[in-house]
Order: C-alpha cells, then structure tokens, then sequence
C-alpha cells in the first residue's frame, strides 16, 4: 500500500494545484482533475443508493463496482497507469444483459424516480455520464486507454437498467414520460 496520509490537510494545494498520483502537479480545474473527481462523485452517488433497500444481488454488483471505479480513479489519477480492463467492461456487459432480459421492452422515455433506491440510482447514471464526458474530453488533450471511456458508457447503461429493475422491486414501477401531457 502506498503513503498513508497522518495528517488530513497538507496545505501544498492552497495554490490551486494539485498532486497527482505519479508525484506531479497540475491546476485543480485540469481536465483529468475534473475526470477522476467526477468519477469519485459517481462513486459516492452510488454509495447514496448502497444506503437504500434493494435485492441483495444488486447491492453486491454495486459494491463491487465501487472498487472498480476507485481503481479507475487510480488511472486516471496517474498518467499512464492501466487499472480497467477489457474484461472488466465484458463484465458489465453481462451484468447489463442478464438484468436487461427480464424487463419488458422500452416503448417510452422513463422519468427519474419509481422509489427511493431507483431514483438515487438515476442520479448515479446521470453523474457517471458526465464522468464519461469528462474523460473523453481528457482524451482529446492527453493519451487515455479506451477501456476507461467504455466501462463508464456501460456502467451509465447498466445503472439505468438497474434503475428499472428497482423501480419494478420497490412497487413502485417506473415513471413514463407523457409525451401527450400538452394536448388536449
């Protein structure tokens, strides 16, 4: 394990920068600073939905998605470091596709909400989507690893899907778009 921190603040970022992991200092507003911190607020909204009631297989798939997005935190954090990996996104994939199978099929846009754990579920996808979009951006300036781009475009997907599988759990059910709320 790395250097433990004894002392919580530092004081060497009073100027705006920051450290990264492999010991250099960039602007606290850099691209891959914003990237790594959104993927540890997408991180903690999943914490926020770990504090719900739900299935336990889901809280064990979310637990363990946790430590994947730290790990991935790690590389972005450091230049050249690969932490995720084709099978890590394989593996959301096969989670997205088993929870996937016994929903019926979209037929309408589906509204944040259906209860508690579902709707801090969505927020979770939503935070993660714009980790997503944080790192591409990082990609345009900095070389990045496809496998980070791609695990944060499934796990948005599979958050979603398991937004639905919550909604449906709770009793709640899912809360469908009105397109036609304006007419008539």
């Amino acid at each position: 394990m790395g250097n433990r921190l004894s002392k919580i603040y530092t004081r060497t970022g009073d100027d705006g920068s920051t450290g990264l992991g492999d010991g250099s200092r960039v602007a606290k507003d850099s691209l891959r600073v914003e990237a790594y911190g959104t993927v540890d607020e997408a991180n903690s909204c999943i914490g926020v939905v770990l504090a719900s009631d739900m299935p336990e297989d889901i809280r064990s798939l979310l637990t363990s998605v946790q430590h994947q997005l730290f790990d991935l935190g790690g590389e972005l954090c450091i230049p050249g470091h690969a932490a995720i990996d084709d099978e890590d996104v394989e593996r959301l994939e096969q989670h997205l596709d088993r929870y996937n199978d016994d929903l019926p099929p979209l037929k309408d846009f589906i509204l944040p909400g259906g209860g508690e754990a579902a709707a801090r579920c969505h927020v979770a996808r939503t935070v993660v989507r714009r980790a997503e979009r944080e790192t591409v951006a990082l990609s345009r300036v900095e070389a990045m690893r496809p496998q980070a781009i791609r695990y944060l475009n499934r796990l948005s997907d599979l958050l979603f899907v398991l937004s639905r599988v919550l909604a449906r759990a709770s009793g709640h059910g899912e809360v469908l778009w009105n397109h036609e709320r304006r007419r008539g």
